[in-house]
């Protein structure tokens, strides 16, 4: 990934993480690394285990960027947040996945949130 990308998605997670604690939730890890990826903040929202994937873009000329969050990508997420869950004993906590988007138009964020933005099947 090129300094530019890199740059404008750690801008992207910074600016997810203030409005994620501006609205009450208790940031537990950023960046949690498994499996050859990472889930870019993992918070909690009152009683509920919230994994956040945050996509950062300059514009929205390609679309708007929750769509770069393919299944692929969903089930690697699953994959990682299995890990956070065995590695903390949580088997029994609630929990969901959100996307936070950041979009620059004309210089300002625009920030979004979708709740439960996907579930996952259970494995087989």
């Amino acid at each position: 990934m090129d300094n530019y990308r890199q740059k404008l998605g750690k801008i992207g997670e910074d600016l997810a993480t203030k409005h994620l604690q501006q609205k009450g939730y208790e940031i537990l890890v950023r960046n949690y690394r498994r499996y050859r990826g990472e889930i870019d903040i993992i918070a909690r929202d009152g009683n509920c285990l919230v994994f956040v994937e945050v996509k950062t873009a300059r514009s929205r000329r390609f679309g708007p960027p929750v769509l770069r969050v393919d299944q692929r990508k969903k089930k690697q997420l699953g994959k990682i947040a299995m890990a956070y869950y065995q590695e903390c004993d949580l088997y029994d906590q609630d929990s969901r996945f959100d996307i936070v988007t950041v979009t620059f138009q004309n210089g300002v964020a625009k920030i979004e949130q979708i709740e439960n933005a996907f579930w996952l099947e259970p494995p087989e």
